[in-house]
């Protein structure tokens, strides 16, 4: 029997796969039908958003994001509302989180580590000519904590003495560099009053391998003294910084409209965007293949021994309903809550781990006809918990994981050997 698949669509774009989500957003891969382009879309729940007071925070937010149009920064390009959400269509990029690289693969050569900086650097230094400043520059990823994370704040924010945005921006710059040369945190500790000790008095070490002159600008950033912390225009000049450095090419001048931004927060219908439903699994097309792929190898989709941080995959050939049964039949004895929607789950630990309650998305993807695909990605918690759920996962799911058919002669040919 041939059913029809019908996917989520919000006015033009075509919804897919969840690549991100936070306490009160979720941001999904989405494709404009009319163009084919790749888009991420961030939804907000207008009613948490209203509950928490958060509309002229968002509304400041999305209009800061329209004042930037810059090669190093995510750019945005339309907010659209319904009558129970908000959609931010952002521009989609490839490559994942940096510091996921640094957690898989170690710390960089500083060539690589300089290009990196070269780039965030001429991304603040754009913002900060707009009028737009931070003050807690970070990537949400690797180093997160319960408590915000105030191993990349300024000793000026943390002490709250009142501080300029410029320079406090710089100094989690250069708490960013140091983690890409280093591989690790430059100031940590799990007390927290200790943390800002070592802050407040720029108390870090760098390691041996740096070069002197990564070493001498790193010294200039961190700099606990926000008046002689060294400028980006001095930065600009640093002799290990001008290396192999090619200013972006890009247009400063073009028009921006805030009346989306205004629009979405009003009830009145002719404001609101068209949502359909989805009532299969999503099918995903070649193009978000090679999009979650290292480079345009697709073999990596299919290994379940992949390299992952917060998210993995594996795929099977058992019907979809089939994966979604067989997965809450593992979660449960392991100590999770399993909310199902459609072909997606929701796992949650009941016992609180090292970082609150571990939360685990599943979502089941229709590669073909008769393979399917399986995302399972940390929503909250820790990671290393993760980790070990995953593994006890994999165990009680080795019936519905595909292998390769090469796979399983090289498993025989080990065997054999051993």
């Amino acid at each position: 029997m041939n059913t029809t698949k019908v996917k989520r669509r919000v006015g033009k774009y075509e919804l897919g796969r969840t690549i991100g989500e936070g306490t009160f957003a979720k941001v999904k891969f989405a494709r404009n039908v009319e163009t084919g382009e790749p888009v991420a879309i961030k939804i907000l729940d207008k009613e948490k958003v209203l509950k928490h007071k958060l509309v002229e925070q968002i509304k400041r937010e999305i209009a800061t994001m329209k004042l930037i149009k810059h090669p190093n920064v995510v750019r945005i390009y339309e907010v659209m509302g319904s009558k129970t959400k908000i959609f931010i269509v952002l521009e989609f990029v490839t490559g994942g989180e940096l510091f996921d690289k640094i957690a898989n693969h170690g710390r960089m050569r500083e060539d690589e580590a300089r290009r990196y900086f070269q780039q965030l650097i001429n991304a603040v230094d754009y913002c900060h000519s707009r009028g737009v400043y931070h003050r807690d520059l970070k990537d949400d990823g690797l180093f997160h904590t319960t408590c915000g994370t105030p191993n990349y704040v300024a000793p000026e924010v943390l002490n709250d003495r009142g501080y300029d945005g410029a320079t406090a921006d710089l100094w989690s710059c250069g708490v960013i560099l140091f983690v890409l040369l280093a591989g690790y945190l430059p100031f940590e500790d799990s007390n927290l009053m200790i943390l800002y000790n070592k802050i407040s008095a720029a108390d870090f070490t760098c390691p041996p391998w740096l070069s002197f002159g990564a070493m001498r600008l790193l010294a200039r950033i961190l700099d606990p003294n926000p008046m002689t912390r060294i400028t980006i225009p001095e930065i600009l000049e640093d002799d290990w910084f001008k290396k192999g450095y090619k200013p972006p090419v890009f247009e400063e001048k073009y028009e921006t409209s805030l009346d989306d931004v205004d629009a979405v927060f009003k009830d009145a219908e002719e404001h609101h965007v068209t949502e359909k439903k989805e009532e299969q699994p999503t099918t995903m097309n070649a193009f978000e293949l090679i999009s979650m792929s290292k480079g345009l190898d697709l073999g990596n989709l299919f290994d379940t021994q992949q390299e992952f941080k917060r998210e993995t995959r594996f795929t099977s050939t058992c019907p979809a309903n089939e994966i979604v049964s067989k997965i809450e039949e593992a979660a449960k004895p392991l100590g999770f809550d399993v909310q199902k929607k459609n072909y997606k789950m929701r796992l949650e630990n009941v016992k609180a781990g090292r970082k609150g309650n571990l939360k685990v998305a599943t979502e089941v993807f229709q590669v073909a006809p008769s393979l399917h695909m399986v995302e399972v990605r940390k929503a909250k918690g820790d990671t290393l918990e993760f980790h070990k759920f995953y593994k006890n996962l994999s165990n009680s799911l080795k019936d519905v994981v595909w292998i390769p058919e090469e796979d399983v002669k090289d498993q025989a040919a080990q065997s054999k050997n051993t």
